[in-house]
């Protein structure tokens, strides 16, 4: 097997800038298929210093788990990963969201990216289900999902607004193994 190219970690405040920049260069690439257009604000060096503190806050309350994505050859942030809409009790689930430089697409890095998000979910935080929803406008993030074991359960029809259209989605999802 090979041995993987990047690795996840939580953002420390020291990311801010490069997050940034990463953030803002493919800002019309990641719009494309986002649930929300962020403002301009979002774009800047302050907004994503704050999320990084208040993601912390948000691991400390069990809410969700921000992750950036790193390439191992030289620690470049090229993209990040969530766990988001934490259920305990008992759903003990998660969703799982990302979204990854263009400069960086079709190289294997998101499922790899997505692979160790599952196990520190499964593993770590003990979930028993993790979902998956993409645009069926974006094959490449259900074949993400599909490689990383999730198996397609369905469309949530006139599910997310992106853009001010309300669109359907592919729903995957994954168990835990060891449960």
């Amino acid at each position: 097997m090979l041995e993987p190219q990047v690795y996840i970690r939580f953002p420390e405040e020291a990311d801010a800038k490069e997050l940034t920049i990463m953030l803002k260069r493919n800002q019309d690439f990641f719009e494309k298929f986002s649930p929300s257009s962020p403002d301009e604000a979002f774009y800047t060096e302050e907004q994503q210093l704050q999320r990084i503190i208040k993601g912390r806050a948000d691991r400390a309350e069990d809410l969700k788990y921000e992750f950036v994505i790193c390439r191992k050859e030289d620690d470049r942030i090229i993209g990040n990963i969530g766990l988001t809409f934490v259920k305990r009790g008992p759903l003990q689930s998660c969703m799982i969201g990302y979204s990854l430089d263009r400069d960086y697409n079709g190289k294997g890095y998101m499922t790899e990216a997505v692979k160790q998000a599952v196990r520190y979910a499964f593993e770590v935080l003990k979930f028993h289900r993790i979902t998956g929803e993409a645009s069926p406008r974006n094959p490449g993030s259900i074949r993400v999902l599909e490689n990383a074991g999730f198996h397609k359960e369905g469309i949530a029809r006139s599910n997310v607004k992106i853009n001010g259209v309300w669109e359907d989605h592919q729903v995957l999802a994954i168990i835990n193994p060891s449960e």
